[in-house]
């Protein structure tokens, strides 16, 4: 065993207790309004709606409608427009194109207390009404006005297809619409004036413009385009996101909500409290349980698994820069406590094993060293397969632009994204504190045990489960 020196238990006490302050208080500068974030706390966790309160609903068509994918993807781009005029913008929104649904989640809006959710939701599933009109004069709440307001061209029903393509040799993206036989007629007699001044025509999503191009040439043939300009041209998502937002305005159903679920901010903060309180009275209470029953070991024990639970903290405030700040919902939290109980078992394990070699008469530091090799085996098993139980639940039930959800799409198909919130956050929460039992309860806790054992008054045996002194 290659001898570990002293002043290791400090180096890594210290850098666990360092990387805890950091972890739950982050570095923030304050200049005013302005709060600068250099390193992420657990002030900067995004609570899941069943924590700060918000809606859960699925949107379907009725019943006599099979919708297709392009409808449902319309539809999708139909419930963004409204939630950006809602001022609503933090939402996960899903497409269940197996079971036509749309899956649409958002928390309450923290600036307003007499926010309707009910409301916002029937508002969200009404048929939107597509617009094209003369010029793009707006007053100063953005709604149009004037010319705008008074010349409708074309409604959505004028609209056949949009379709998003790209022209090879001017190498842009840019959108093709197709009008029906009516809404040919209506835009040649609307071009022919406006392109003599390069007039603009509008384009509105309910009362939000969304796009205005200028009319370039006469147009007689029922087709259009619509481009970028040269100091902004169209990118690939943005000519597809305006492709649906146009098919979306003649969609032929209306959307209709099934599932609707409204949580209060009172009863998911308290939730979220009572499980915190709880979680920590049990982790302390486990740590003193340990130490007493293992003592040097134990009390080892419970300095890796602060090291733990504040690096799976780390790991879901977005502490760590290649890591994005993730939504922690309820079952979340109790990822992080069941992996809080394998950490547990994982140091248990370890101690039993040293005791073990001490009790057949090994030296306490061939006892530590065998202790930690043949307890990692059984350790490395466990936590493997809950690593491969959480992969599996996040690729079943994730969002489906995840890369596990890509992934395991062809086995798990038929699920859908419609748990993507709950159970998403479970097998995440869950995966981040196993990896960091492997990086604390099993490395740093060799390490700090091995350190202390070259203390002459840390030598007894007893103090590491013997019966004898060393």
């Amino acid at each position: 065993m290659r001898r570990i020196k002293k002043p290791v238990f400090f180096v890594v006490l210290i850098s666990i207790l360092a990387f805890g302050y950091l972890s739950i208080f982050g570095i923030h500068t304050q200049y005013g309004d302005i709060k600068t974030t250099y390193i992420k706390g657990i002030s900067d966790i995004r609570w899941g709606i069943d924590i700060r309160g918000g809606v859960d609903v699925t949107f379907t068509p009725p019943e006599s409608i099979d919708a297709t994918e392009a409808e449902l993807d319309s539809a999708k781009a139909v419930i963004e427009q409204r939630l950006t005029s809602l001022s609503i913008t933090d939402k996960e929104l899903y497409v269940d194109y197996i079971n036509d649904k749309i899956i649409l989640r958002f928390p309450w809006k923290s600036d307003e207390t007499d926010f309707d959710p009910e409301q916002a939701v029937k508002e969200i599933g009404e048929t939107a009404l597509l617009t094209f009109r003369e010029g793009a004069e707006v007053d100063a709440a953005g709604l149009p006005t004037g010319i705008t307001a008074e010349n409708i061209i074309l409604e959505g029903k004028d609209v056949s297809k949009a379709t998003a393509a790209y022209n090879p040799e001017d190498k842009e993206y840019y959108v093709s619409l197709e009008f029906t036989d009516e809404g040919a007629e209506k835009f040649s007699t609307a071009t022919a004036e406006l392109s003599k001044t390069q007039g603009q025509i509008s384009i509105w999503m309910d009362d939000v413009m969304f796009s205005a191009p200028s009319v370039q040439a006469h147009i007689t043939d029922g087709k259009a385009t619509i481009t970028g300009n040269s100091a902004s041209p169209f990118t690939i998502d943005e000519v597809k996101s305006l492709a649906n937002k146009i098919n979306s305005g003649s969609l032929p159903f209306k959307l209709e909500s099934s599932n609707l679920n409204i949580i209060s901010p009172t009863q998911g903060m308290g939730a979220r409290d009572a499980m915190a309180i709880s979680g920590l009275i049990a982790f302390v209470i486990v740590c003193l349980y340990i130490t007493f029953t293992y003592k040097l070991p134990g009390f080892v024990a419970s300095i890796a698994l602060i090291g733990q639970v504040v690096g799976s903290l780390a790991a879901v405030s977005g502490f760590f820069g290649f890591m994005p700040s993730f939504t922690l919902t309820l079952p979340g939290i109790a990822g992080i406590i069941l992996s809080i109980g394998m950490g547990v078992d994982a140091n248990v394990i370890t101690s039993e094993r040293i005791k073990e070699e001490l009790n057949k008469g090994k030296s306490l530091d061939g006892s530590i060293e065998l202790g930690f090799k043949r307890a990692f085996t059984a350790i490395f098993d466990g936590n493997l397969t809950v690593i491969l139980v959480a992969l599996v639940l996040m690729g079943a039930f994730g969002p489906p632009d995840s890369w596990i959800s890509k992934v395991l799409s062809p086995i798990f198909f038929m699920f859908g994204p419609s748990t993507a919130g709950t159970i998403y956050s479970f097998g995440y929460t869950l995966i981040v504190g196993v990896i960091a039992n492997f990086i604390f309860g099993v490395t740093a806790s060799r390490l700090m045990l091995a350190s202390l054992s070259r203390f002459k008054g840390l030598r007894n045996k007893k103090l590491y489960g013997g019966a004898e002194n060393a």
